[in-house]
C-alpha cells in the first residue's frame, strides 16, 4: 500500500505531470510502443528517482509497458507531495513524503524494496546500498539495474572494484543522450531557476563561484555568465581548470575565492568542498548552495554548531549569524538545490534522460540471465536511436554520410 502525504492533492499532481508529458514526445514514442509489446510484463521495478512529475512520467510509461512499477523518491526534500499522490491515484504503488527525516526516508526506501524488485532504477545509489546491506533479503529477484547520476556511477565503481554489486547495473549517467544533454544544459538551467526563485535577487553583476568544472560545473557556469555574472571556478583537475579558463572564467583556489563570491554553488560530487577553512573568508550575506548530489559538500553542520544563531531568512532559506556578526545564507539545507529549492530540470531535458532509463531497463530485461554483476555502458544504439528521436521531435534534420564518406573514414579508401 502507497505511503503518500496527502491522497487529496492528486488533482493538482496530475496537472503537473499532464504538462510535462506534453514536452516528452521520445518518451511519448517509447510508450506507444511499451504499450504494443509489453516487454515488462511480470516484471517488478523499483524506482527511486526525485519524485516530481518527470519522475511519474517514467513510472507511467514503465507500467504502460506491462511493470509493476513500485515508486519512491531519492532525497528527503526533493518529493513532491501532489506528485506523489497522482501517481499512487494511478495505480503505482508509491512512498513517498516531502521533508521526511534521513530515518523516515530510509524506512520509505526499503518499503519500496519489499516488492523484491527484478529490475531497480537508482539515483545516487541508495537502492544498492540497501540491496548490499540491510535489505539485503530483497534482492533475490534482480536480473539487473540503471543509475541515473554522476555520483550514483562513483558509487558503483567501488562496489565494482569490491566486487559487491548485488546485480548487474547499467551506467544511465554515461550515455551520451544523459550526461551531454541533462548534466550540462538541464543542471545549468534548472539550478539558476531554483537559486532566483529562492532568494528572488538580481544575479547579473555578482560574483558567483562555481566548485568543479564537469558536466554540471560547466553548464553552471555558462548560464552564470550569460546572466552577466563574474564566474570563478574551483577545481582539482588541472585540464578542468584550464578548460574553465578557455571559456573566459578566472581560476583559482576556494580560499582565494572565499572573500570574492557573492554566490557559491558546489557541483563536485565530493565531501568537504567549502568548510570551516572558508566561511570566516566570506562575506556577510554571501549564499551558499550545493548542486551534488549529496548534502555533504557545503560544511552546515559546523555552521549550525558556530553560529550563535541560525533564523529563516526566506522559505528554503537558512541565515546563520556567526559570532563576529556575520550572517551566511544556506540554500535547501545544502541539499541539492535544483529539486530541493526548485521543480527539477525542463522536461524537455529528462526527456531525453529517462527515455535512455526506459531502454536501458528494456535491455537489462531482453538479456535476463546473460549479465554479470558487473557496471555496463549503455549500447551505443540506444544512444542514437533518442538522439534520432529527439531531433525528428524537434523539426530539426542533419546531413548523413554518403557510402564513399562512411568507407573513407572507415580507412578503407586507401
Amino acid at each position: 500500500m502507497s505511503i503518500i502525504r496527502d491522497p487529496s492533492l492528486a488533482p493538482s499532481g496530475q496537472r503537473k505531470i499532464d504538462w510535462v508529458r506534453s514536452f516528452m514526445p521520445a518518451l511519448s514514442q517509447i510508450e506507444a510502443r511499451f504499450k504494443e509489446e509489453k516487454p515488462f510484463a511480470g516484471l517488478r521495478i523499483a524506482v527511486s528517482v526525485h519524485l516530481e512529475a518527470k519522475t511519474a512520467n517514467l513510472g507511467l510509461v514503465l507500467q504502460a509497458g506491462g511493470a509493476e512499477v513500485y515508486l519512491t523518491g531519492c532525497n528527503p526534500l526533493s518529493t513532491q507531495d501532489d506528485v506523489a499522490a497522482a501517481v499512487a491515484a494511478n495505480g503505482i504503488e508509491t512512498f513517498g513524503k516531502h521533508g521526511v527525516s534521513m530515518e523516515e526516508y530510509e524506512e520509505l526506501l526499503t518499503e519500496t524494496l519489499k516488492c523484491r524488485p527484478h529490475i531497480i532504477i537508482d539515483d545516487g545509489g541508495d537502492l544498492v546500498q540497501l540491496l548490499s546491506g540491510k535489505c539485503r533479503e530483497y534482492a533475490g529477484c534482480l536480473i539487473g539495474g540503471c543509475e541515473e547520476t554522476t555520483t550514483g556511477i562513483h558509487r558503483l565503481k567501488a562496489r565494482e572494484r569490491e566486487g559487491t554489486l548485488p546485480c548487474p547495473m547499467m551506467a544511465v549517467n554515461d550515455a551520451k543522450a544523459k550526461h551531454y544533454y541533462d548534466n550540462k544544459y538541464g543542471t545549468g538551467q534548472s539550478v539558476w531557476d531554483a537559486i532566483m526563485h529562492l532568494t528572488n535577487l538580481v544575479v547579473a553583476g555578482k560574483t558567483v563561484v562555481v566548485a568543479g568544472y564537469g558536466w554540471c560545473g560547466s553548464g553552471i557556469a555558462l548560464r552564470a555568465k550569460g546572466m552577466g555574472a563574474n564566474v570563478i571556478v574551483t577545481e582539482i583537475d588541472p585540464f578542468k581548470a584550464l578548460d574553465a579558463t578557455m571559456n573566459g572564467f578566472r581560476v583559482m583556489k576556494m580560499a582565494d575565492a572565499a572573500p570574492l563570491g557573492d554566490i557559491f554553488i558546489t557541483s563536485t560530487g565530493c565531501e568537504d568542498v567549502i568548510t570551516a577553512a572558508h566561511f570566516p573568508l566570506m562575506k556577510s550575506g554571501a549564499l551558499l548552495s550545493n548542486a551534488g548530489h549529496f548534502d555533504c559538500e557545503v560544511d552546515v553542520k559546523w555552521l549550525a554548531s558556530h553560529a550563535v544563531r541560525s533564523f529563516p531568512q526566506r522559505e528554503g532559506i537558512v541565515g546563520y549569524e556567526l559570532p563576529d556578526g556575520r550572517v551566511l545564507n544556506v540554500l535547501a539545507e545544502g541539499r541539492l538545490v535544483n529539486l530541493a529549492g526548485g521543480n527539477g530540470h525542463p522536461a524537455e531535458i529528462m526527456d531525453m534522460s529517462f527515455s535512455v532509463q526506459a531502454l536501458a531497463s528494456e535491455w537489462v530485461a531482453k538479456h535476463r540471465g546473460q549479465l554479470e554483476r558487473k557496471l555496463y555502458d549503455v549500447p551505443a544504439e540506444i544512444d542514437e536511436q533518442i538522439g534520432w528521436a529527439k531531433l525528428a521531435a524537434l523539426g530539426l534534420s542533419i546531413d548523413t554520410l554518403t557510402p564513399a564518406q562512411a568507407a573513407y573514414l572507415a580507412g578503407s579508401n586507401g
